[in-house]
């Protein structure tokens, strides 16, 4: 095999990968028109996986180029944006007529949209967190409600879906920051406070895997806006400390 069959190959390996996601996005989309909800659920999750690994596979066969990169937004945008949308729509928005459609058409404009600002901003933010809630896991954490109500069957959800629409839907386009897991330090001496955790997380897994899923999703989601808070809030009573001192 020539240098350039090589080469060509190499690029095509992260695109397998990518077109995985972009068929279980389609597979999620045609499941959720099937009422096959759990199945679409699934099928956003190992979009999910593969979206992950497509990412990887560059990486380490150093085969990144601008095409995989709008191979993989275009990808996502079907995978995280649109099929999470029409799956929730089919599920409990239909009965709100426009404003159920107007919910999930925010929710995937806002992927499209953090997308777009993430493929135009990304050299220039620091790897350990991102700017705006990853779409990945807006449309994980749909997933994951869906699974959280086959098993709880808690009330209002058309209520609760429409809003965790319009939420998550504002986090991905807002600039509040969010952990990346990318340069995560397991030598970091708390590491063995995190090992505990998720030796927590598997026995809620082993319980009921449906709720826990959403626990740690949810978690993920809130603590984003809520570190945000508490930061503002912080930096509020330094400055107001600072003030005081002046004055004495």
């Amino acid at each position: 095999m020539t240098p350039q069959k090589n080469r060509q190959y190499i690029l095509v390996l992260p695109s397998i990968f990518t077109t995985g996601n972009l068929f279980c996005g389609f597979f999620a989309i045609i499941n959720s028109f099937s009422h096959q909800f759990e199945n679409a659920s699934f099928a956003i999750f190992f979009a999910g996986v593969f979206d992950v690994l497509d990412g990887r596979v560059a990486r380490i066969t150093k085969s990144q180029s601008k095409f995989g990169i709008e191979y993989d937004s275009i990808a996502d945008v079907v995978s995280f944006g649109l099929a999470p949308a029409v799956m929730t729509y089919v599920w409990v928005l239909e009965p709100f007529g426009r404003l159920g459609w107007a919910g999930a058409f925010f929710f995937c404009a806002c992927g499209a949209l953090r997308l777009a600002r993430f493929n135009t901003i990304s050299e220039e933010v620091p790897k350990s967190y991102f700017v705006g809630l990853p779409i990945p896991a807006a449309a994980n954490m749909v997933a994951a409600s869906f699974l959280a109500y086959k098993e709880l069957q808690f009330p209002w959800v058309e209520e609760i879906m429409l809003g965790i629409l319009f939420f998550l839907g504002s986090l991905m386009v807002s600039t509040i920051r969010f952990r990346s897991v990318k340069d995560f330090d397991l030598r970091h001496p708390r590491s063995f406070i995190y090992l505990v955790a998720v030796v927590l997380v598997f026995v809620a897994f082993a319980w009921k895997y449906e709720v826990a899923l959403a626990a740690v999703i949810g978690g993920y989601v809130l603590w984003g806006p809520l570190r945000e808070l508490l930061s503002r809030v912080k930096r509020s009573q330094n400055s107001k400390k600072m003030i005081a001192e002046e004055k004495l």
